[in-house]
Parts: structure tokens; sequence; C-alpha cells
């Protein structure tokens, strides 16, 4: 599996972006799948994702203000990040997961910075 990232840049406070996932190869099996970030100096942590039974979560900070969506068709995962605030800014990495059965795949990552 391959996956590219792409909709990253510099946005101010209560501004929105958009980040695209681009994958390729075979993802049936996966347990989860959706985006990660990394904030300067800190560690990865999830924040959007789908899970193999349907459901979606969402990591409390970004609840209702990020949306995670998938196109099947088109192999593409979105995250819609809206009320954009300077403490998501953070390296941003989509990921199929088919842990632990399996490894992680993860994107490049794309810099989001929210900044005035």
């Amino acid at each position: 599996v391959e996956s590219v990232e792409s909709g990253g840049g510099l946005v101010q406070p209560g501004g929105s972006l958009r980040l695209s996932c681009a994958y390729s190869g075979r993802i049936s099996g996966f347990n989860r799948m959706g985006w990660y970030r990394q904030p300067p100096g800190k560690g990865r942590d999830w924040v959007a994702i789908f899970t193999s039974d349907g459901s979606t979560k969402y990591d409390d900070s970004v609840n209702g203000r990020f949306t995670i969506s998938r196109d099947n068709a088109k192999n593409t995962m979105s995250l819609q990040m809206n009320n954009l605030k300077p403490e998501d800014t953070a390296v941003y990495y989509c990921i199929v997961d088919f842990r632990p059965l399996g490894p992680p795949y993860w994107g490049q990552g794309t810099q989001v910075t929210v900044s005035s």
C-alpha cells in the first residue's frame, strides 16, 4: 500500500483546510485507516479514523471541527479541517493500518501551520 497526502499549508486561526490522501494497493482487511498528526517536538497521535467495523472516530480535540471522508471508487481519503487553531499545527499523515496482523502504511506527511 502506498499513500500520498496533499493539501497542507499556512492558514490563519479560524480558517479551513482540506487534506487529501490518495492510496493504492490492496487495502482489504485493514483494521483502521485515517489521519494522524505530529506537532513540533511531540509524538504522533491519531486524529480521525475509520475502523474496520465501519465506524468513524475523532479525537476530542478535533471533534466538531474536523470531518473525515472516503471515496472508495477513487481510493482517496480526505480530512476537512474547519475553525483551525494554532494547536492544530502539525505534520499530518494518512495511514492504512493492518496492525496487529500486518504493518501500518504511512504517507510522507503534509505540513499544516495555523498562525496569524
